[in-house]
């Protein structure tokens, strides 16, 4: 989905969004590095994990979420970050966006850390059992946050989703996908998105941009 909007370079005016697009890029050449020539895993350590493993470190509460699978997760991420966190960042002020950024962010991790778990694999031709970690990682939790302080602030702005050939406004996004991550995580199919982060950062999102609601000044 994508929202336009004229301005000067995002280097400028949303200088926390520049930033965060960075690391999130560095860290993901770092995991292919490091994932790929040689024996050490960082995708592992930097990804959350049930709080009851052995392979969870209160750390990966942050890290996890400059951490992405793929080419397609992190350009998805990074991509809403630009368009609507910069828009969101010019209107709140770069301290204010951080805070609501991490926060997002942070509630997600904490979610999911509470409903992942290990899983015990034994192999079936040696019957070698290995305990193999059950991790979560990605900006998405807080990418939701700032889909909904979007949808909040700026209701009906029309949107342009994938797929979808005519503009739909914003608060009906925000509809379709709480039901899309509902589905996903009651429905009958597996999908490995950690849909309970995502909902944990999107409520998480409307209950701080509701709380500021005072400093809200127009709607769209």
């Amino acid at each position: 989905m994508a929202y336009y909007s004229s301005g000067n370079g995002i280097q400028r005016t949303a200088p926390v969004v520049f930033n965060l697009i960075i690391i999130n890029v560095i860290v993901f050449i770092a995991q292919q590095v490091f994932d790929t020539r040689t024996g050490f895993s960082l995708s592992d350590k930097l990804a959350i994990h049930g709080y009851q493993s052995e392979f969870f470190e209160p750390y990966q509460l942050v890290t996890n979420m400059f951490a992405h699978g793929g080419i397609g997760h992190i350009f998805f991420n990074m991509f809403n970050l630009y368009v609507f966190g910069a828009w969101l960042e010019r209107v709140w002020g770069p301290k204010r966006f951080l805070f609501f950024y991490l926060a997002c962010g942070l509630v997600a991790g904490a979610v999911e850390m509470l409903v992942l778990k290990d899983f015990l694999y034994i192999d079936p031709s040696t019957g070698a059992s290995e305990i193999i970690p059950g991790g979560a990682y990605g900006a998405s939790g807080a990418i939701m946050g700032l889909f909904a302080a979007f949808a909040y602030l700026f209701p009906n702005t029309p949107l342009y989703m994938m797929f979808i050939p005519v503009p739909v406004k914003a608060k009906y996004v925000v509809m379709v996908m709480v039901a899309l991550d509902l589905f996903g995580q009651f429905g009958p199919y597996k999908t490995g998105i950690a849909h309970f982060a995502h909902l944990a950062g999107l409520v998480t999102g409307f209950i701080i941009v509701i709380f500021w609601r005072k400093n809200r000044k127009t709607f769209y």
